[in-house]
């Protein structure tokens, strides 16, 4: 029997490769498409490495109909990924245009096609941002989304709808939005992990950043929230069991197990940690003192967000497995492996 094939576009970002090296490791053939807009070559060689073969790539940006359209026509699948999108909140808040152009655009072409080609299944990464500051912790998929706090987390609310409706509206179409709470760590080869271009926008690289002395210190935004220790509450999830969660929903959708056609799932750990609990997690973890200080709140963080995961663990039978002093670990792994620290 013919393997069954998944179109992963964005497959070179930071959850991409994890994904496609767990698609490739699950059984499944997998075409990568990625313009590098916000990626390197470097990351489909380290794919490559870890699975010890060649993957089908072809250098397309999503918001190309035509160049989209080839691939569609060259390959046979049934099920895509849709990872491509741009994903600085705070760039989103000075440039809205580019990120309403790129991130709706590329994914309604995404979704024209495959209504033309006849291909049901698209997996969408959405974002736990959908949430907002929510009244209720943990969020269930069942809690209302609030106004988004930025226009990176309001095209991930449109794209919701969009599929949603597509969904409703077209027959053999189905989808599946994961909404991803805060991926952090890398593969545990240091082969692959999250490589942001300038100034992180992310916690761990500027955490492992400074660690490497590449940024003089770290900024953590805000003591006084009503949290615990004052600093914000968030869901960290490793990476590879994200990943893990998209060849579930994957399975999921091609073994014909959708309860309906459209599905949401929370994937997070559902275990809370503070900002200054993660910094001092690394520390611990890969024995080193990191240069911090409190800076004044940043526009847009919400006090505390962290997900109820039943409906993923039930429904795709998937689980967070992977222990945070583990994932801290890998996450500097991979930024030594990076900057060819010993």
């Amino acid at each position: 029997m013919a393997k069954e094939t998944v179109l992963v576009s964005g497959g070179a970002g930071y959850i991409g490769t994890h994904t496609t090296v767990a698609l490739v490791e699950a059984g499944y053939d997998v075409v990568v498409i990625d313009n590098f807009s916000n990626s390197e070559p470097s990351a489909i060689e380290g794919v490559e490495k870890i699975l010890g073969r060649k993957i089908t790539f072809e250098e397309v940006d999503t918001c190309d109909k035509e160049a989209l359209r080839k691939v569609f026509e060259r390959y046979d699948f049934s099920t895509i990924i849709h990872f491509a999108a741009y994903k600085a909140v705070g760039e989103s808040v000075s440039e809205p245009l580019k990120y309403y152009q790129n991130n709706l655009v590329s994914y309604m072409n995404i979704l024209e096609l495959m209504k033309e080609f006849k291909r049901p299944n698209v997996l969408f990464s959405s974002s736990a941002t959908v949430y907002g500051n929510a009244e209720v912790l943990p969020v269930t998929e069942q809690t209302p989304r609030q106004p988004a706090t930025s226009p990176y987390g309001n095209t991930k609310q449109i794209a919701e709808d969009i599929l949603r409706d597509c969904c409703n509206a077209y027959e053999n179409f189905y989808g599946i939005a994961l909404r991803y709470f805060n991926p952090v760590g890398s593969h545990p080869s240091a082969l692959i992990g999250e490589l942001p271009r300038g100034v992180p926008n992310n916690l761990v690289p500027f955490i492992t950043q400074t660690a490497a002395g590449i940024r003089e210190c770290l900024a953590v935004f805000g003591n006084d929230y009503d949290t615990p220790d004052g600093t914000c509450l968030r869901d960290f999830i490793d990476v590879v069991d994200l990943a893990k969660a998209h060849v579930a929903a994957v399975n999921r959708m091609v073994s014909g197990k959708m309860k309906e056609k459209y599905e949401i799932f929370n994937v997070g750990t559902g275990t809370p940690l503070s900002v200054l609990e993660l910094i001092t997690r690394f520390e611990k973890a890969n024995n080193l003192k990191l240069n911090y200080k409190i800076a004044a709140r940043r526009q847009g963080d919400v006090p505390a967000v962290w997900a109820d995961t039943t409906l993923a663990n039930n429904e795709l039978g998937w689980k967070a497995e992977r222990d945070i002093d583990d994932t801290l670990r890998a996450a500097w792994a991979w930024e030594k492996h990076v900057r060819g620290i010993k």
